[in-house]
């Protein structure tokens, strides 16, 4: 399969990388060969790599694996300690995340009836960690830096701490908003001043979904 001009100047240096070093590259490190601003935009090249089968990605401490003609991993790019004798303790930890598209009014979010694909992402981007990727549909939470269109990283649960973010399900309706109670009330607060407050009745059908650990930005 034919590679971009970027796709093979990236995987030339994975197997150079590979060469001199015994390991694959860091994520951190394919950013800054590259110019690249974030991780996340070398993780980005190295997931179209791993489309077009020329290199694997796994769960891991330098989860890269070079791949030969018959997608077979190559011997070279493998080895104890996860690859290439990398250690954990400088090397990312890569998370599998299920992508959910918009969830339907009227339900709590089903991992299995709104899955879209998965994501690979370096798992020291988030805290705690997150069991599903949701996409954001609005922008009350711009002054919390969410943003109309990104991905958020949560982790399922029934509870929250006041004034974490949260995805909330109130009377079908599923949101993101910072959590806040107080003198018997429940409140799901906005960080945009053109959206009011969200008083959750004490008659409504509520749930905290999950919390926010973070968030994915595609450029």
């Amino acid at each position: 399969m034919t590679l971009t001009d970027r796709q093979q100047a990236i995987l030339d240096f994975l197997r150079d990388h590979i060469a001199a070093e015994g390991r694959p590259p860091t994520l951190a490190e394919i950013a800054q060969a590259f110019g690249f601003r974030q991780a996340r935009s070398a993780q980005d090249h190295l997931q179209a790599l791993a489309a077009k089968g020329v290199i694997e990605l796994v769960p891991g401490a330098r989860g890269i694996r070079l791949l030969d003609e018959d997608g077979e991993p190559l011997a070279a790019s493998a080895g104890p300690a996860g690859f290439g004798g990398g250690t954990a303790a400088n090397a990312p930890q890569l998370l599998t995340l299920p992508l959910l598209g918009r969830v339907a009014a009227g339900r709590p979010i089903d991992p299995q009836a709104d899955y879209e694909g998965q994501m690979l992402l370096d798992r020291a981007l988030f805290f705690p960690q997150p069991d599903y990727l949701l996409r954001v549909k609005g922008d009350s939470m711009v002054d919390d830096g969410i943003f109309d269109g990104d991905l958020i990283a949560v982790r399922r649960t029934p509870d929250a701490d006041n004034n974490q973010i949260v995805v909330a399900r109130i009377d079908g309706e599923v949101t993101v908003k910072r959590l806040k109670r107080g003198k018997g009330r429940v409140l799901l607060m906005p960080r945009n001043p053109n959206y009011a407050p969200i008083e959750v009745p004490e008659q409504a059908d509520f749930a905290i979904e999950g919390l926010y650990c973070g968030l994915v930005r595609r450029g």
